[in-house]
């Protein structure tokens, strides 16, 4: 599933081509692709046709475009997307070549660019679109996520602070998108090998300055990731163009069981864990003292 870098990859390509746009054609080829919408295709059309675009916005997983208040209108709207587990915003050329999978597409005015298609396309199904109402601006059903590590408004000892109450272990709390958004299994695994941490390790275990330098950890993870355009094991994940990340080549955990820990030599081994696995080094860490294989 796309974490907070590839989102903030396809955020910041769709910038140059989105903002200033005015819509002038939507169609949707699948309706479970605006699932998260209230009202049918029509409904879904009639909201976004002549509407102009603002520069999009990310939190966390979560990207949405603003849409540019009417005439009269009291409250703000944007378009929403989520790309669950394969989607993807695609910007092409008018009458360029299908794009495998195109559930929506909509037909842009660029002021600068001219015309552009502005596809959605998604293999599974698990993302979609929608048109929702902004509130404090951000979208609605975006609201209950935290910030993220790389917003300048990241608290980073609050959220230190926090994760140091949990009894859970650090992984599954840095998963928690209402604790700390846009972290996901890949670079969870990154971070908690930098920090030399098990990912079984209860957040209460940790002190202030131990919660400090995981979140650390996470944040150079995290832009080291943005740096090399994400990470892409298959053509699911790619940005606006349809080019591959390539941070899969600097991964030093995540996808490496059974091949030598990069710090120390040791077999790195893969785990079951909560439906997902965890990649760890043994040596490197270790099972906290005290917890149940």
């Amino acid at each position: 599933m796309p974490e907070l870098p590839e989102v903030e990859v396809v955020r910041a390509g769709l910038a140059p081509a989105v903002t200033g746009a005015r819509i002038d054609g939507v169609e949707v080829l699948d309706e479970r692709s605006i699932a998260r919408h209230d009202g049918d295709a029509a409904a879904f059309e009639a909201a976004l046709r002549g509407r102009t675009l603002e520069p999009p916005q990310r939190r966390g997983k979560f990207l949405w475009i603003p849409l540019r208040p009417e005439s009269g209108e009291t409250g703000t709207d944007a378009l929403l997307a989520h790309l669950g587990m394969s989607g993807q915003m695609l910007v092409r050329e008018p009458g360029a070549a299908p794009d495998r999978h195109t559930r929506i597409r909509l037909l842009l005015e660029q002021p600068v660019h001219g015309p552009l298609e502005l596809r959605f396309a998604d293999q599974r199904i698990f993302g979609g679109l929608a048109v929702r109402p902004v509130h404090d601006g951000v979208p609605d059903q975006a609201a209950h996520i935290a910030l993220d590590p790389i917003d300048p408004a990241f608290d980073a000892s609050a959220v230190a602070r926090r994760l140091r109450q949990r009894k859970q272990g650090v992984k599954a709390a840095l998963l928690d998108q209402q604790l700390v958004s846009g972290i996901g299994n890949i670079y969870a695994d990154e971070a908690l090998w930098r920090a030399r941490l098990h990912y079984l390790t209860p957040g209460q275990r940790l002190t202030q300055a131990r919660a400090l330098e995981l979140l650390g950890h996470v944040r150079a993870v995290l832009d080291q990731a943005l740096a090399e355009g994400g990470t892409s094991f298959d053509a699911q994940y790619v940005n606006v163009n349809g080019q591959a990340g390539y941070f899969e080549h600097s991964l030093n955990a995540y996808g490496r069981g059974g091949r030598p820990c990069p710090r120390c030599g040791t077999t790195m081994v893969r785990e079951a864990w909560a439906n997902r696995s965890s990649t760890r080094c043994p040596r490197c860490q270790r099972r906290p003292r005290g917890l149940a294989a």
